[in-house]
């Protein structure tokens, strides 16, 4: 054996038996032993460079093993012997093997033929590649030459360059010496003679003048040099080169990890897997690697091209290499689509203990630097992204008139669409492989998870809680292990079912028998429990209001509610607005599906999708890359007419876009436009719909209707519609009642079409006589499938601004049971006595089957539904807007009685009309003061003569009752304030009057602490006064009241109270510990980074600090502009702000159940206490005098 190669025995077998069936020379051969006096007869197998020998041609092990790389072989004469055994070894031939190994010995082989030995030799001396390496040599060789003779070259440019330069100086010598001899000669004339005592002071003008030519050229030059260092094309070009540099250091470094991955992982690994024991097998091996080493390949020819540019520097030329690149970027669509799944791979792996440990090993390399396998997997998938990025600010540094600017453009656009098809197929193959795993966890198998349609979208655990005695539990049975384990449930979402599973002691799930699949179309969301309902309120101070319900309607059986408990506010919202979501955009799809698809094959989401208006940026719209909750990129800037556009869009409707319009549309618009808008999609509603879609639609229906008359009752007209077509609007803020439903019921006879847009009200909240939402279960024997009916609910304001009666005869709030807008109207089809599957038999408003197939009718319907659902939201979550805006609020009045006027209303769409209705004028009527009316109970009984001191209030009543003010002056901030900055301007009091009064009470809170220490004469009553506010401070922290800690914390951290020594020595160790605990918490390090950390694990009810989000707000209005260059509405801005006031607005929304005591908030509010600052420094320097210096 060679020395100095590795030798793998696995390998080395397997070689050997491809050598001795498939070899290129095979035989018997005679070698020399090292006694040199004795031959062995040997089958030899040559196989590429190898050459093996066995004992036999039927040896299973070779006996030797000889590397022929670099070897040479030559025949040589028999050796000398005795004369009597020549005549026998004349007849043998023999050929020696040297190797180019020092210290190898050669080898000496001899056969019986002269052709065999011929042919041995040959072979022999093909394998060695000996004629590779001369030829290697010879061209190093002229490579050396060649070198030699540039750097010959090189120095005698440089002695020519000398001996140039000499000459110059020679020249210029003698230059000066002929003007010299010139003027002497000129002397020596006789007439020249007067002019000699003028000639030295000529001689110093034409210096002067000469320096100052000189001088005045080289300041020219100077400054244009420096002109030109200043302009930004050589900025440009500066940063354009470093963008350059940057591009080649990444590549290198990124050719450096694929290395790595392929020489420390793949091919030892590949080793491995051809051992006797092997850890891993082939297949794994391809399934985790793919095809790395060949992306290695190519970015290792990718990175020399970028190496050679760099040589060619300053001018840089990268468009070729990128033409060069592009087409071979494809291999990275494999790569990416099936990451996730060798991730998995390598997890199964990992199981086996031999692959762990040899992965281990692998890993602990250095080159590794200590990162794992799935590290390196990992870097092939930013890499496209990383190539978009560097063209795109390489691109912002080049002159729209330099050579490759189109070409570098033309990558970027290539590689952008790259990216898009790749994350597409991305996302599809990872949402089939997310559903399979899911389907594999559940014992009992689960055929909805196999529909390629089936996305999901959340899981988590929630606790499911019987629904019989709901009312009933008690706060220990909540806090019961019992109730957590039996309860516990595994829940899925997708965007057509939600699944509930148990899962079992082993890990596997399994489906409850009854509610375990729920499907979306059937299910009417609740996120809070009726505010009339007493078991719903009992259940809610239990559950801390983290429990929502979910009423299922199936065709087919009784109907029946699921109630889950969230773990947290912040979950219970992202499952509640996921829920909705889904449900909206299952009703949605169903609705424009049926318009699109009947006549035209246009679906929804491929119209979606081939729409570039939603994607594409354009003159007045820039997209993100971030996809909002309908799939659909976000707006990044847009003007107000694409805003509007978006608002208005029938196919969808994103919460997030929703809610941040309406939060800050008065930056970029009026609430008049925004309305008129409304009320001409209304009326004009193909005017939301793209003109391409429309052309599509009405093309292939023009062609539908040109042909033969259809048969009305075909079953193609008269079909059901493949998935029910309600609108609703989800929202992600809180509110004590919300029921999403919407229903489209289509009958299945042909003569009959019927579409049911209903909305059903949850008025209970609102009457006092009404009585529990109740669910008429569908009869058991129908014939007939029934409609599918999904009714929406309404969502009155908070309980502190609910109406305690606004209508006796307002309806209660019943599942399937719509009834007749008019009093005298009865018909056996809305009776809620009749059951469903004959309730909606025979209607007597839409009886024409012409009017199912009639696309512009749905489209109105749809169209309407849009607008009520806008409507209903932003009257129900921004009421404040309509208070002081008198000609807003008679637009949207005007608007709901022009709907209730519209004859081809539906009696659906005219009852969630009035109940819209209804709402506005009650929120118009009867505005929003019940804060202040709390907030001056106790500044009333303020004045009242003071009946208590600090040393009788106990820490928990101070702390209580710091918390109940503090979040009714923060409750009380509109919305409308955090916009503009207000508070920074010189007119803030009449701007945000609200804030301002926050800040005020906040500094009197400050203020009130400080002054009561200082009140005390002696140090150990200032130090007991200090240890009871940081209690009080810790219980604050304890109801969640951080801006009450920072009251308190930011008092004992004034100068005048820091700064008293021998008072802050008596206050014990304990409660410098906690202080510091609570400072720590409320700190303003990091952007408050620790106060929001704990903000984002708390549950509301709470009290942040509020200048925290001021200071965020005023970073976002300062850091960038309301509008571009080109005037469109920066609407990213608006979104980070509508993300700020959503936080604040859930903090509002929930109250303190805090008792009021006036004894105590006479204390708190008595600003007769209250020292200011200098008063408090002047006291302090008494009680504690400076020393002297």
């Amino acid at each position: 054996m060679q020395k100095s190669v590795r030798y793998n025995e696995g390998h080395a077998l397997y070689l050997s038996v491809i050598a001795r069936k498939e070899g290129t020379k095979r035989g018997y051969l005679s070698k020399k032993t090292t006694e040199n006096s004795k031959w062995h007869e040997k089958f030899f197998a040559l196989y590429q460079n190898v050459l093996f020998y066995f004992d036999t041609d039927q040896s299973a092990r070779p006996s030797g093993i000889y590397l022929l790389e670099g070897c040479t072989c030559e025949r040589v004469p028999a050796p000398k012997v005795s004369t009597v055994g020549r005549e026998t070894l004349d007849k043998l031939h023999y050929f020696l093997v040297i190797f180019g190994h020092d210290g190898q010995k050669p080898l000496e082989l001899r056969t019986e033929e002269e052709s065999d030995c011929d042919e041995w030799v040959e072979a022999i001396q093909q394998a060695s590649y000996s004629d590779i390496i001369i030829e290697r040599e010879v061209l190093m060789q002229k490579y050396i030459h060649l070198v030699q003779i540039v750097e010959t070259e090189k120095v005698a440019a440089n002695q020519l360059r000398t001996q140039l330069e000499d000459q110059d100086t020679e020249i210029e010598r003698l230059k000066a010496e002929i003007t010299a001899l010139n003027k002497t000669k000129e002397r020596m004339r006789p007439y020249h003679v007067y002019q000699e005592e003028e000639d030295p002071d000529i001689k110093k003008i034409k210096k002067v003048q000469s320096f100052m030519r000189g001088w005045l050229c080289r300041r020219k030059w100077k400054i244009i040099v420096q002109d030109y260092i200043c302009s930004p094309h050589a900025e440009s070009m500066r940063k354009r080169n470093q963008i350059v540099f940057n591009m080649v250091e990444a590549e290198t470094e990124y050719v450096h990890q694929l290395y790595i991955l392929v020489n420390c992982f793949l091919r030892p690994l590949r080793m491995a897997a051809s051992s006797k024991k092997p850890p891993i097998s082939h297949d794994d091996v391809s399934s985790i690697f793919l095809n790395s080493e060949t992306i290695m390949f190519l970015h290792e020819i990718f990175h020399q091209g970028l190496k050679a540019r760099i040589a060619n520097w300053p001018t840089l030329v990268l468009a070729d290499l990128f033409d060069i690149l592009l087409p071979m970027l494809n291999i990275y669509q494999e790569f990416v689509r099936n990451h996730q799944y060798s991730l998995q791979v390598l997890a199964n792996c990992k199981q086996n203990r031999d692959f762990d440990k040899l992965l281990k090993q692998y890993e602990a390399n250095a080159a590794c630097e200590g990162r794992m396998l799935e590290t390196f997997l990992t870097y092939p998938m930013f890499q496209i992204p990383r190539y978009i990025i560097s063209l795109h600010e390489l691109l912002a540094h080049t002159p729209h008139e330099h050579v490759e600017r189109k070409s570098l453009e033309f990558a970027k656009s290539k590689l952008e669409e790259l990216s898009r098809v790749m994350h597409d197929e991305v996302s599809d193959t990872e949402n089939i492989r997310k559903n399979l795993a899911i389907e594999r966890m559940i014992v009992e198998g689960c055929d909805i998870l196999l529909d390629t349609s089936q996305t999901f979208v959340r899981q988590g655990s929630l606790i499911q809680l019987p629904s019989v005695e709901r009312g009933k539990l008690s706060k220990v049975r909540l806090g019961s292990l019992s109730l957590k384990k039996e309860g516990e449930r595994q829940c899925f979402l997708f965007t057509k079912h939600f699944l509930i599973c148990t899962r079992s002691s082993g890990g596997k799930l399994h489906l409850l028998k009854q509610g375990g699949v729920l499907s979306l179309i059937e299910c009417t969301l609740i996120e809070e429990p009726d505010a009339n309902d007493e078991d719903a309120k009992n259940s809610g101070q239990v559950f801390g209001h983290l429990d929502f319900k979910i009423v299922v309607e199936p065709s087919d059986a009784p109907a029946f509610t699921v109630v889950l408990l969230a773990p947290s506010r912040q979950e219970k919202a992202a499952w509640t607005s996921d829920i909705s979501q889904c449900i909206d955009n299952i009703r949605c799809n169903g609705l424009m599906t049926s318009v699109f698809e009947e006549n035209s094959k246009v679906t929804v989401p491929h119209m979606i999708k081939s729409d570039a208006r939603l994607h594409k940026d354009d003159v007045d719209i820039c997209f993100s890359k971030t996809l909002n909750s309908c799939k659909v990129p976000q707006i990044r800037y847009a003007s107000v007419e694409r805003l509007l556009e978006r608002l208005t869009d029938l196919r969808f409707l994103s919460i997030d876009f929703l809610n941040t319009f309406l939060h800050t549309y008065r930056i970029f618009t009026t609430a008049t436009v925004v309305m008129e808008k409304l009320a001409d999609i209304y009326k004009k509603p193909f005017t939301s719909i793209p003109v391409r879609s429309l052309e599509l639609f009405f093309a292939t229906n023009q062609n539908n209707r040109s042909g033969d008359h259809v048969n009305d009752k075909s079953p193609r007209l008269c079909r059901k519609f493949s998935s029910p077509p309600p609108l609703s609007i989800p929202s992600r803020t809180s509110s004590p009642v919300r029921i999403r439903k919407l229903s489209l019921n289509s009958p299945i006879g042909s003569k009959v079409g019927i579409l049911d847009l209903s909305t059903t009200s949850s008025s209970a909240a609102s009457s006092p006589t009404s009585a529990n939402p109740s669910i008429s279960p569908p009869p058991s024997n129908n014939n007939n499938k029934p409609p599918l009916d999904l009714s929406h609910g309404q969502s009155p304001s908070s309980p502190e601004q609910s109406p305690g009666a606004l209508d006796e005869n307002a309806e209660v709030p019943r599942i399937d049971s719509p009834q007749s807008s008019e009093p005298g109207e009865i018909s056996p089809c809305r009776s809620p006595s009749t059951p469903r599957h004959l309730r909606y038999r025979q209607s007597g408003v839409f009886n024409n089957s012409e009017r199912t197939c009639d696309k512009e009718f749905i489209i109105r319907r749809a169209a309407t539904n849009r607008v009520l659902n806008v409507l209903r939201h932003w009257v129900s979550k921004h009421s404040q807007d309509f208070e002081m805006n008198g000609e807003l609020k008679m637009g949207v009045i005007c608007l709901l009685e022009e709907v209730l006027r519209d004859p081809d209303v539906l009696p659906q769409e005219r009852k969630a009309t009035a109940n819209i209705l209804r709402k506005s004028c009650y929120t118009f009527t009867v505005p929003s003061c019940h804060i202040t009316v709390y907030v001056s109970v106790p500044l009333i009984q303020a004045e009242c003569p003071k009946a208590e001191c600090f040393e009788s209030l106990s820490a928990m009543e101070l702390a209580e009752q710091i918390t109940l003010l503090d979040h009714i002056v923060f409750r009380s901030i509109p919305y409308e304030e955090f916009l503009g900055q207000g508070w920074m301007k010189t007119d803030k009091t009449e701007r945000t009057p609200y804030i301002m009064k926050t800040s005020q009470h906040f500094n009197d809170m400050s203020n009130l602490v400080a002054s009561q220490i200082m009140s005390h004469t002696d140090v150990g009553s200032r130090a007991s006064s200090i240890e009871k506010w940081v209690v009080v401070a810790d219980i604050c922290r304890c109801l969640n009241n951080y801006n009450g800690v920072l009251e308190i914390t930011s008092a004992l951290n004034r100068s005048a109270i820091y700064r008293l020594k021998k008072t802050w020595a008596k206050v014990c160790k304990q409660t410098k510990a906690l202080m510091d605990k609570l400072q720590k918490t409320v700190s303003s390090e990091g952007r408050f980074k620790n106060l929001r950390e704990t903000l984002k694990n708390c549950n509301p009810p709470c009290v942040p600090y509020l200048g925290m989000y001021l200071t965020d707000l005023a970073f976002i209005e300062e850091g960038t502009p309301n509008f571009t260059e080109e005037g469109l509405v920066n609407f990213s801005k608006m979104r980070m702000i509508s993300h700020i006031i959503r936080e604040i607005r859930q903090f509002q929304q929930t109250p303190y159940r805090i008792e009021h005591q006036p004894k105590v908030t006479q204390y708190l509010l008595d600003k007769t206490l209250i020292m200011d600052e200098d008063t408090l420094y002047d006291l302090s320097l008494k009680i504690e005098p400076r020393l002297p210096a």
